[in-house]
């Protein structure tokens, strides 16, 4: 295979029935699509660092049987891939179900926690409340200090306060938690 129009017309005979083939392999049309543009892809580079395909490499001597080899092999690492997949996405349906995470009622819980979070906060002053939600989103000390204009030691203080506060709030709005 010398040149660019040999490889077109390889790939115009062949692509359908690799296409067809992988289809039969992996039983989804789009990803046979792409595993079939993937073998002529690595085809093409390889018959471009070997030098266009001249010598005894297998894949100037036959390359339609180099293709098919090619192109099952990747069917074949992408079934592999997709099973690993399957067991990673089940278990994580197991665990999600058996923590009760992603029911309809372990949504409505969260949210009414939430609601109450947010209803404890209202309540409090707005710098204890805007420090307990730095505090929760990830914001360090020093940052907070920095942006709320205040020495590192005054913060602590803060936050000890704000986190009291919102105990008690919440404690006088919905008992203790149990």
């Amino acid at each position: 295979m010398n040149s660019d129009l040999e490889f077109e017309e390889l790939f115009l005979a062949h692509y359908p029935r690799l296409v067809k083939i992988l289809v039969r392999l992996v039983g989804h049309a789009g990803q046979a699509e792409e595993l079939a543009s993937d073998a002529f892809c690595r085809f093409y580079q390889h018959r471009r660092n070997t030098g266009a395909g001249g010598g005894t490499a297998p894949e100037a001597e036959n390359p339609a049987g180099w293709l098919y080899r090619a192109a099952v092999n990747l069917g074949l690492d992408a079934l592999r891939a997709n099973a690993r997949r399957s067991r990673r996405e089940e278990k994580a349906h197991r665990e999600e179900a058996e923590s009760g995470q992603g029911s309809p009622l372990y949504e409505l819980l969260a949210e009414e926690q939430r609601e109450r979070v947010r209803t404890a906060i209202r309540r409090l002053k707005p710098i204890q409340g805007q420090v307990l939600l730095m505090g929760s989103s990830g914001f360090t000390c020093k940052e907070m200090a920095q942006m709320l204009g205040l020495k590192t030691d005054s913060l602590y203080v803060l936050i000890s306060r704000a986190k009291a506060q919102f105990e008690k709030e919440y404690v006088s709005l919905y008992g203790r938690a149990e």
